[in-house]
């Protein structure tokens, strides 16, 4: 659904996007995970068709987007960093307004209103205020403006910054509810965590490259060489603790509690079953033992303390072809 080839933008001597490669298919939620100033803004931008590139081409859905930029805004609903909002008009005006403004027909505006503040949880919220709501309900009516005119294509830079956590539990679970709804959804943020909940894919991007890009579970699990696993134990977390730390297999502890352990262990799945049965003959009461996503935190650091990091987990050719793109 959304291609980019070789992608490049310099400002004067600055390239703020070098060379990107990117296939994002059709239903699927992609994070671009960076920090400030690495691009991400600059990508999305051009995405977005408020932006020229220097060289290189995007497509979504096909339509090249510097050659058929009109039909791509009509494929794309796009949430900028930061936007204004009408703060005189009634949530139910907002919405009917950027209706009208996409050309939606008026009957089809007052029932897609409707079902966007379902999506958005602002049903009982309608006749209120813009300038009345919380910033966290404002970002969840940015992305039903986005939304109005039906495009299979999100673009959300940065929808939960400066939310408190509540307000960015809410927004995680509305992406996750418009990619059961089949939008390909692309979305950036430097709250690492956040996309491992939402995202099927991430792209780590560093001075306006990426240096990996896969699945979230791969790139972390080839970042790190190691999984986090939890035992959950009767009593004698700390006994416990003492003699994991023994095992070859277990690289460093983590959390060492009367009634759970956590390790960073290296081996494989016949190893951790194996290391669970022996520590149960010899008499541990351990009720559970399970794996914990890495943190993408540690992922960020481990992929950018070097400049020069290669791409990791990028998908081959055949399955490339396999997959497809729409």
């Amino acid at each position: 659904m959304i291609t980019i080839e070789n992608l490049c933008k310099r400002y004067n001597r600055v390239d703020a996007v070098r060379d990107l490669n990117l296939d994002v298919r059709a239903g699927t939620v992609f994070g671009f995970v960076g920090e400030n100033g690495a691009g991400k803004t600059t990508t999305l931008s051009i995405l977005a068709t408020l932006m020229l590139p220097t060289s290189g081409r995007a497509y979504i859905g096909g339509h090249e987007v510097t050659t058929d930029p009109a039909q791509v805004r009509r494929l794309i609903g796009y949430m900028p960093d930061s936007f204004g909002v009408y703060e005189d008009l009634t949530v139910r005006e907002y919405l009917a307004f950027y209706g009208t403004a996409y050309g939606v027909a008026a009957p089809v505006i007052e029932r897609r209103t409707r079902e966007l503040l379902d999506v958005t949880n602002l049903g009982d919220r309608a006749d209120e205020d813009v300038g009345h709501l919380s910033r966290g309900m404002q970002q969840r009516l940015g992305v039903a403006r986005c939304l109005m005119h039906d495009p299979p294509v999100l673009i959300l830079d940065e929808p939960a910054s400066g939310l408190d956590p509540r307000s960015r539990v809410e927004m995680r679970e509305l992406v996750k509810n418009l990619r059961e709804r089949g939008k390909t959804i692309l979305i950036s943020s430097h709250i690492l965590p956040e996309l491992a909940e939402m995202c099927d894919e991430i792209g780590v991007i560093q001075r306006g490259a990426l240096v990996a890009c896969a699945a979230v579970e791969v790139v972390t699990a080839r970042a790190s060489g190691q999984r986090q696993l939890a035992f959950d134990v009767l009593r004698g977390g700390r006994v416990l603790g003492r003699v994991l730390q023994e095992h070859a297999s277990v690289t460093e502890l983590l959390t060492v509690e009367d009634e759970r352990v956590d390790v960073l262990f290296s081996g494989d799945e016949a190893q951790q079953a194996e290391l669970l049965r022996d520590l149960i003959v010899a008499g541990y009461p351990v009720v559970a033992a399970r794996e914990i996503g890495g943190s993408l935190e540690e992922l960020f650091l481990r992929l950018t303390e070097n400049d020069q990091a290669p791409p990791v987990g990028e998908r081959g050719a055949a399955e490339r072809e396999k997959a497809g793109t729409a």
